[in-house]
């Protein structure tokens, strides 16, 4: 371990590095994600490198990767992809279908908390954790970023691809749903609307921007999947609710090109 004195001189003299990889990778997430929690991460790192240095290999250069793999692992604990969050948007997103398929309309959230049995504040708490969870896909991965995150799990650049594809898929879908449905997800993913004001502006209850929101992020769901993997694409009843849904599909389809959609 290297002594106080020369610890301290290497992290005086590396601060500006911590500050512009934070700076840089900043501009490519979105604005909730703290830029003082990704300082601290990057800091903590500078000063463990700091007191691990041997002299064997520019410090520069060492701290760099030291500091852009702790804003990496910051970055993975927001990831949605966090064995909790996951599970609970599976164990939300089942029950949902199959009241759904039961009731042939969206479930109220009194609903799903009597199914899941929780209470509707829960019910609220659940879906909002799963709507962060969204927004990182929905707003704040570019292609960049979404290296960043899954390089460890799927280094190979066909799984960069396949996500852009996916991510590009996603924004068509999103453009394809009927105004009301795309504008209640516009708002509150996207533009991060409370209910409140969104129920304001489209001049409707909360209940019923919460209805909206879960019916189109089935639609959004299944408009995905429709076009890459069509076992996924939940079953509907047939008749007039069944042709819209694939007029809605192939709209997702003819919205943009393989090229606009790894672009995106």
């Amino acid at each position: 371990m290297a002594p106080i004195s020369e610890v301290e001189a290497l992290v005086r003299g590396h601060l500006a590095l911590v500050d512009r990889e934070v700076r840089q990778l900043a501009r490519r997430l979105p604005a909730y994600v703290d830029r003082e929690d990704l300082l601290s991460a990057g800091l903590t790192a500078l000063v463990a490198c700091a007191r691990t240095y041997r002299g064997t290999a520019a410090f520069a250069q060492v701290a760099c990767v030291r500091v852009r793999g702790a804003l990496i692992d910051h970055l993975r604990g927001l990831d949605w992809a966090s064995r909790s969050v996951r599970a609970r948007a599976r164990e939300l997103q089942a029950v949902e279908d199959g009241l759904v398929a039961a009731l042939n309309r969206t479930p109220t959230p009194a609903e799903l908390g009597q199914a899941l049995g929780v209470s509707e504040r829960e019910v609220a708490a659940w879906h909002n954790d799963v709507r962060r969870a969204a927004t990182i896909s929905l707003q704040g991965i570019t292609p960049e970023t979404a290296d960043l995150l899954v390089r460890e799990r799927a280094p190979g650049p066909e799984d960069v691809l396949l996500l852009r594809e996916r991510l590009g898929y996603l924004r068509d879908a999103i453009d394809a749903l009927p105004s009301s449905l795309r504008t209640v997800i516009v708002r509150y993913f996207l533009q991060e609307r409370s209910m409140a004001e969104i129920a304001a502006e489209l001049g409707v209850g909360e209940s019923r921007v919460s209805h909206i929101r879960a019916e189109a992020l089935v639609l959004l769901r299944d408009g995905v999947n429709a076009q890459l993997d069509r076992d996924l694409v939940t079953e509907a009843p047939s008749g007039r609710a069944a042709r819209k849904r694939e007029a809605y599909f192939a709209e997702v389809a003819t919205r943009g090109t393989l090229r606009s959609r790894l672009a995106a």
